[in-house]
């Protein structure tokens, strides 16, 4: 009765320890970073489609989570959930928080959520910090891909624990996934729903094979990093407090200023046919044509010419 009263104690134990490799995180229970997401989304890097425009290249806000392994935000090659469904093609991030939250307090799997804010541009920088436990040390997060159908960046359930320690650094190279949710094939697709639902895939310079893909380079062996994530450790004063520094470079904020800085000229469509002759019969009378604008300029490109011409002709129909 003994062994039995004990045995059933070391399951009831175990049962409520997290499961996978995070449940043998050795490391002080608590630990902070800073995380810090670069985005390199330039037309140099990435020229074909390019947007300029309604809206320019950008990044969602970061949404992200500590955990255990008995929770994932996405996975490759699994199907997205509602909530990431809905951060990867409008941004919304109500359901997906609701979903996290309802994961922390059934399974006891979520530790903290952080957010970081959107970035206006296809390069730049965002942080902010982030707290990691002994039982929680996994990272997972997403960013979605600003304009897209259903396109994201992100992170599933990176471990910031060596086994008896925490890691002091971490940097990751980020690709394009795809949610599976939307069969647009460019950054300006209409919302055209995946019905059935795809599962999660990574976005490569072959995959999707079709020439409209918005990244399909076929020279290409590899897609270059469309954004990198840092994960550094903070420091503790003397008060056992995290102290709260980024060591970013004013350098670096320059470099990708500058790289944001791309001259573009406008567009203009093919003039319109000739509209009818106006006048007064057995005079000179006028018609014009006209073109539009098809892409505005911006950082001192070529400014538009004059969208009407007028010229004179001999009116029509005259007795």
């Amino acid at each position: 009765k003994v062994i039995w009263t004990l045995l059933i104690t070391i399951l009831g134990y175990s049962s409520s320890l997290p499961v996978g490799d995070d449940s043998i995180c050795a490391a002080e229970e608590l630990a902070k970073y800073s995380i810090i997401f670069t985005g390199k989304w330039s037309q140099t890097a990435f020229p074909k489609q390019y947007p300029l425009y309604r809206p320019p290249a950008q990044w969602s806000s970061m949404l992200g989570v500590t955990h255990s392994s008995d929770y994932s935000m996405w996975k490759k090659n699994e199907y997205a959930s509602n909530g990431v469904r809905d951060f990867a093609e409008k941004g919304e991030a109500w359901v997906l928080m609701k979903e996290i939250e309802e994961a922390g307090e059934k399974i006891q799997s979520v530790h903290g959520i952080f957010s970081a804010p959107a970035i206006s541009s296809g390069t730049g920088q965002t942080s902010t910090e982030l707290e990691v436990h002994s039982r929680h040390p996994l990272v997972s997060f997403v960013v979605r891909i600003v304009p897209s159908p259903d396109w994201f960046v992100g992170i599933d359930s990176l471990n910031l624990c060596g086994g008896d320690h925490w890691m002091e650094e971490v940097s990751v190279d980020l690709f394009p996934y795809d949610a599976g949710t939307d069969s647009g094939f460019t950054f300006s697709s209409p919302n055209f729903a995946t019905i059935p639902q795809d599962t999660v895939t990574e976005i490569t310079c072959s995959s999707p094979s079709h020439p409209a893909n918005s990244f399909y380079y076929p020279k290409l062996k590899i897609l270059p990093p469309i954004a990198q994530v840092t994960m550094v450790k903070l420091k503790k004063n003397q008060l056992g407090l995290p102290v709260s520094h980024l060591n970013l470079p004013a350098k670096s904020n320059e470099i990708i200023e500058s790289m944001s800085e791309t001259p573009l000229d406008c567009e203009v469509s093919q003039w319109s046919s000739w509209g009818l002759c106006r006048g007064p019969c057995g005079k000179t009378g006028t018609k014009i044509r006209t073109r539009f604008v098809l892409l505005q300029p911006a950082n001192d490109g070529t400014p538009c010419p004059d969208l009407d011409e007028e010229t004179g002709c001999e009116p029509d129909n005259c007795i």
